[in-house]
């Protein structure tokens, strides 16, 4: 990986690279004036890609999304490290790991962990970082931005102005770009920029809202927050019903381990092929899967499409947890929830990998819990009117 000497402290590493000036976009664009950082999957010319990984990776090409911000008018100041390939939800990778943006004793979230903390963070050296490129794949746009207090948003599967083109992937089903900020405003602007339509603010008398709230998937904190926010839809005019929906990892892991070990078969060629040992236990994982595995996988996604569509017939947007519990302690791989002690990945890709493995929009927003998000969630395609209703309740 190449290296230079940041000339600034990085005690949360993290930034992956930092040019020796940030990457200009064009002075008459739109986004002029706001500054971007990018997580380290998205292909840069001249720029390394390492996916925060020892080991070596495929060359995705250039990022149509990054040229296209550039052309828009935002600058480019550097990349930002991940937990490793994407495949993790901690933030761990081959350079250390990045830690969480105000307490360190704590993880920041992933995948795109680099990327919420320099929003949170707002700042490389004396250059302000607007908004992140991220990628969501399972939750690691809304995890991140949940655990560090920012906002993040996962458009719906395949939408126009979010293109995967150019981007290391994880799971081509299931991967997404998407931006992380610290105000639903400047999303709203990036998304108009790319669009070429304005988001209108919408006003939430009437609107339908499931409440997808498992008792036993969260602790007392989330669920709190939880019940609040649904109380505020309430006060402004929102009907609230509590609605279900099954745990998808049954359909979420084999796509997604199969799809990631074809990615990076090349690598795992190798007696050592450089990854973490989780990273790479994960990938021989997705190996050994058979045709037979991940066909039955992707019978069950349908399964979870249906029933999620019939939800979605009934309300206009759904409201739930982003994270089960505040962040963890680094090294932490249990939590405990109503229901028990639950492992980390479990506990929280079971609330958040529905929405990828489906690819419906979804925005992560901060509660009145300290590092505690909640996501709402719209219908395919209606991406402008989820973020519409997302700025008003910025207010």
């Amino acid at each position: 990986m190449p290296t230079r000497d940041f000339p600034f402290s990085d005690p949360q590493r993290a930034w992956a690279y930092l040019p020796a000036s940030p990457l200009l976009g064009e002075a008459s664009g739109p986004l002029w004036g706001l500054n971007f950082s990018v997580k380290d999957l998205y292909g840069m010319a001249g720029w390394p890609l390492t996916a925060s990984t020892r080991a070596s990776v495929p060359d995705p090409g250039e990022s149509v999304l990054v040229r296209r911000l550039l052309d828009l008018g935002a600058c480019a100041v550097g990349k930002t490290h991940l937990h490793e390939i994407a495949l993790g939800i901690t933030g761990m990778n081959g350079f250390g790991g990045t830690l969480h943006p105000f307490d360190p004793a704590r993880v920041p979230g992933g995948s795109s962990s680099g990327a919420a903390v320099s929003v949170a963070l707002g700042q490389v050296g004396e250059t302000k970082v607007d908004f992140a490129l991220g990628t969501d794949t399972g939750g690691s746009i809304r995890v991140p931005a949940a655990w560090c207090g920012v906002v993040g948003y996962k458009p719906t599967k395949g939408h126009p102005a979010w293109s995967t083109e150019g981007v290391l992937p994880l799971s081509t089903t299931c991967d997404h770009a998407g931006p992380l900020a610290r105000d639903v405003r400047t999303v709203v602007r990036v998304q108009e920029a790319l669009t070429g339509r304005p988001v209108v603010p919408q006003e939430w008398t009437g609107v339908n809202v499931g409440l997808w709230l498992p008792s036993g998937w969260v602790d007392r904190t989330v669920r709190e927050a939880v019940r609040l926010y649904a109380a505020r839809l309430e006060e402004l005019g929102a009907w609230v019903e509590n609605v279900s929906f099954p745990e998808v990892l049954d359909a979420y892991s084999p796509i997604v381990l199969s799809e990631a070990a074809r990615v990076h078969r090349q690598a795992l060629e190798q007696a050592e092929p450089g990854f973490l040992p989780f990273t790479l236990a994960a990938l021989r994982q997705g190996q050994a899967l058979t045709e037979e595995e991940v066909e039955a996988a992707f019978d069950r996604r349908a399964a979870y499409r249906a029933q999620l569509d019939d939800l979605l017939s009934r309300f206009d947007v759904l409201l739930a947890p982003a994270v089960p519990t505040p962040p963890p302690l680094i090294g932490q791989d249990e939590v405990t929830l109503r229901e028990g002690v639950t492992p980390l990945r479990r506990a929280v890709l079971r609330l958040t990998a529905p929405f990828s493995l489906l690819g419906v929009p979804t925005v992560a927003l901060p509660s009145s819990a300290p590092f505690v998000g909640v996501q709402l969630v719209g219908r395919p395609d209606e991406d402008d009117r989820l973020l519409g209703l997302a700025l008003t309740l910025e207010g």
